[in-house]
């Protein structure tokens, strides 16, 4: 063989050579390449479909608007009051007290009604029954606005009632249910007029202020819910009249009705709050989901007082804030240092308006972290503690009423609002309840 053939062969074979340990090299590579790791998913809290006995559902169902009215019922006589004035009035509340007020759109529609009359908290309790009847299926936001149109409409429509030209009370009547559904209507006729009325119409609502609207309706979603995640859908879809974090608010009360439903464990209520963020509130760029915070906040300050020790009958605390105890409270000197402890921190924690969905949401949380899953020890806590008192223990009313069920809610006071209700304010709280299950159980 010729020598320079030879030397061009040889160096095709070593370039063919070095072409596969090349190419064998990158392969290598290729296959050693580490995998990325997939960013986790978010499971539901609860995903399957709520299953439980018609007779089983219908007395929870019955419990949430009950439990719903006794808070509403246990706080009408002392809404917005501070709870040092309650103290010195009442001592501590325990039980019904007459509805002694002066009537208003918000509160009672006459003077001074019987103990167990309630305010427009359970007024929305009953438009929402009448909302889900007629509206059978899944709500939407847009069938809401137009619900509330329709009942403002009406009630205009009853001003040219017969009689109304010569008496002035009845004027005064028809005029103050007016009054009580025309600032929501403001906000739902606009809701229907596209986003640049509507939105205008939400931001002076009640003063444009970050008002609590959606806790009064919002829990009644979480009966009709199939699941938590469910829940808190129809709750933020349907908060209408809220505005920044007070939509998750809301949402976050529909979501903790519909898991008082499935359990008697109050963590498992509360946890819904911290697994439950379908809007992404958490992401939010330095400020994070407020709702949570104060969650959080609320959850340690009442596990740091409940492990206070005791001391002579008093707290290792700071004696700043205590005042002696009332008349009629049912606990122990270290029970009542704990609860002025939580009151203080309350207290630090306040909004410049009393119905401010953030210090709604606070007082509820405390509350429910305080009185430890125990219903009456709840709504007296919240009851006493004052401010917008009524609708804070509404809903804690008909979380803990979902949770326990109308047989087990205390006898006197649930029959007596169950008749007060019924006889005197025209809403049957009974006839609600099965509704609402002929709803689900057809």
């Amino acid at each position: 063989m010729d020598k320079s053939f030879k030397i061009i062969v040889n160096t095709l074979l070593k370039a063919v050579f070095v072409l596969f340990w090349v190419f064998a090299l990158s392969c290598n590579q290729k296959e050693k390449k580490t995998p990325l790791i997939p960013a986790p998913k978010n499971a539901a809290y609860t995903s399957d479909t709520l299953q439980l006995s018609k007779e089983i559902y219908y007395d929870k169902v019955l419990g949430a608007l009950v439990g719903s009215a006794i808070g509403d019922a246990m706080g009408a006589s002392t809404e917005m009051w501070h709870r040092k004035d309650i103290q010195l009035k009442y001592g501590y509340i325990t039980g019904l007290t007459p509805a002694e007020r002066v009537q208003s759109p918000e509160g009672t529609w006459e003077n001074n009604l019987l103990q167990g009359a309630t305010t427009d908290d359970t007024r929305w309790k009953y438009l929402m029954t009448q909302y889900f009847t007629q509206n059978i299926g899944k709500p939407d936001p847009n069938s809401f606005s137009q619900f509330i149109n329709a009942y403002y409409q009406q009630l205009t429509k009853n001003l040219s009632d017969t009689g109304i030209a010569t008496q002035t009370d009845l004027l005064d009547e028809k005029m103050e249910q007016i009054d009580w559904i025309k600032e929501w209507a403001r906000v739902s006729l606009a809701y229907q007029n596209g986003m640049t009325e509507y939105t205008r119409a939400l931001n002076r609502f009640y003063g444009g202020e970050m008002s609590c609207a959606g806790q009064l309706y919002a829990p009644m979603f979480g009966l009709i819910a199939n699941n938590t995640e469910d829940a808190y859908a129809l709750g933020y879809e349907h908060s209408i009249f809220d505005i920044g974090y007070a939509k998750d608010i809301t949402a976050s009360v529909s979501a903790m009705t519909h898991m008082a439903l499935r359990t008697q464990d109050l963590d498992s209520i509360l946890n819904v709050v911290p697994f439950s963020d379908t809007a992404g509130y958490q992401d939010s760029r330095l400020v994070g989901r407020i709702p949570y915070n104060i969650w959080t906040a609320s959850i340690d300050q009442i596990r740091g007082i409940k492990k206070m020790v005791k001391a002579g009958d008093t707290l290792n605390e700071k004696k700043s804030h205590r005042t002696t105890m009332p008349l009629q409270y049912p606990g122990s000197a270290l029970d009542w240092e704990q609860q002025e402890t939580s009151y203080a921190f309350l207290e630090r924690e306040q909004k410049a308006i009393p119905f401010h969905a953030g210090e709604i949401w606070q007082i509820l949380i405390t509350g429910l972290a305080f009185g430890e899953g125990d219903f009456l020890n709840t709504i007296q806590y919240i009851v006493n503690y004052g401010r917008d008192n009524d609708t804070v223990a509404a809903i804690a009313g008909m979380v803990l009423g979902a949770k326990t069920g109308y047989n087990k809610l205390p006898k006197d006071i649930k029959e007596e609002v169950l008749k007060v209700n019924r006889d005197n304010l025209g809403i049957d709280l009974e006839a609600m309840a099965q509704e609402i299950t002929e709803l689900k159980y057809p």
